[in-house]
């Protein structure tokens, strides 16, 4: 209860300086300090299906994922979550909640007609990232992300889903099976008893506010595939089968750089992986160059075509400075983020992140603990995934808007609910964020 009321502090405060430094220097460039939001209370068809999700998973899913088989679990994990993030963005209706949030005029269906040619879309991209006269530059989202984020909306416009209602569903589709990786992951590396008490919470999770709809959500089932198939890749019991996963780890994870810049860091995740199987390191080690011929893959296609991904994340810093980021504060927004933060993950996970680090260091720390005991496996795993995230905090280039930046690194900590002695008890409060929050704020970009 400490850490969640550290973690209320931490956000009040958040949102007094914040809305002081805003009023008084107009320097933070959010309406609702530290979210990109805007008070704007309202309802719409969601306001009815969200509750009534809410109200079934605290009500059932605790029993039930105790009890499902493996497999029904999964189906139904990632169902719920389908239901609880449709839900909560039909709060906003279907119009402004899904169909528009991708055709804004930051956003990567903007430019859907600038990549007819793709090739020569791709071999030029880097000139139209700096905002200077005579180009005709990207919007934010687009200058801000490696080309493969676009591409797959061109791709999704040639085979005729069209449109943001179409780019919104596969968003929210693709983005809630992360919900799956993250369990298969767990279960791999930590057990099928933790993966399962950590199922509500992960169906649950406050981010589905961001997951519905934002490109980030698609962004973070690719790098938790990548992250899940890893952890099988490391506990699989054929060679065969090791090297298929680690294949499809590497190419998974050379997609994820090309989505966003930032998700390199998904590698710190993928070291944790290695980390809590350090007792089969040498498998994955003589598997190795499957993972690297995975890698190569995507990076070798854009390349092929005429991209330069250094260069462009070189120009991207300059375009950064340019815009909002340029005069965020770091001082503000180094520790602001982390408020966001605890929007996305909950009170029961700052709790549980807690009983995280009592479980490591009453086995010795990090690197001293026995990987053979699940909770310090698992303890390991969602302790990378906090580093990642402290780190991209760190760099300076996550001043604002981390509360859909960082989901993909934010899926990772919720797994630390598990710990929790009272789980159910938890529940209502991680369901009470979400819906506060879709209902009295703005939440578009």
């Amino acid at each position: 209860m400490l850490a969640a009321a550290a973690a209320v502090v931490l956000f009040v405060a958040a949102v007094l300086v914040g809305h002081h430094l805003q009023n008084t220097y107009h320097t933070l460039s959010v309406n609702w300090a530290p979210l990109l939001a805007s008070w704007d209370p309202h309802v719409g068809p969601g306001t009815v299906a969200a509750p009534l999700v809410a109200v079934a998973v605290v009500v059932y899913a605790p029993t039930l994922a105790a009890r499902l088989p493996w497999r029904a679990l999964l189906a139904s994990a990632w169902a719920t979550a389908l239901a609880w993030t449709f839900s909560l963005a039909l709060i906003d209706g279907w119009h402004r909640g899904i169909a528009r949030r991708l055709t804004t005029r930051y956003e990567y269906l903007q430019v859907i007609d600038r990549f007819h040619d793709i090739p020569a879309a791709l071999a030029t991209f880097t000139d139209h990232i700096l905002i200077q006269p005579g180009t005709d530059h990207w919007p934010a989202h687009i200058a801000g992300h490696p080309p493969a984020a676009t591409v797959t909306f061109v791709l999704l416009d040639r085979i005729g889903l069209r449109g943001g209602g179409w780019a919104g569903v596969w968003c929210i589709t693709v983005g809630t099976t992360a919900v799956l990786a993250v369990l298969v992951a767990v279960r791999a590396l930590a057990g099928e008893r933790l993966a399962r008490r950590a199922a509500p919470f992960l169906v649950l999770a406050p981010g589905a506010v961001w997951m519905g709809t934002s490109a980030d959500a698609y962004f973070a089932a690719v790098a938790a595939w990548s992250v899940a198939l890893l952890a099988l890749a490391a506990t699989a019991r054929t060679a065969g089968r090791r090297r298929a996963a680690l294949f499809g780890s590497g190419l998974l994870f050379g997609l994820t750089c090309y989505l966003s810049y930032g998700l390199t860091l998904v590698a710190v995740i993928l070291a944790g992986v290695v980390l809590v199987t350090r007792d089969r390191v040498r498998e994955l080690l003589a598997g190795m160059p499957f993972w690297l011929a995975g890698l190569v893959v995507v990076p070798t296609v854009f390349t092929l075509y005429g991209f330069d991904y250094f260069e462009a994340y070189r120009i991207l810093v300059d375009r950064y400075n340019q815009g909002a980021g340029g005069f965020r504060p770091y001082g503000y927004w180094v520790w602001a983020n982390l408020a966001c933060t605890v929007l996305v993950v909950g009170l029961a996970t700052v709790a549980g992140l807690r009983r995280t680090g009592v479980t490591l260091l009453r086995r010795g720390g990090p690197l001293k603990s026995s990987p053979d005991v699940p909770e310090v496996r698992l303890a390991l795993l969602v302790c990378a995934a906090l580093l990642a995230l402290l780190i991209a905090d760190l760099s300076g280039m996550s001043k604002a808007e981390t509360e859909r930046i960082w989901l993909p690194f934010a899926l990772w900590l919720l797994p630390a609910c598990a710990f929790l002695p009272r789980s159910r008890a938890w529940l209502p409060a991680q369901a009470g964020v979400a819906l506060v929050v879709n209902h009295l704020l703005w939440t578009g970009w």
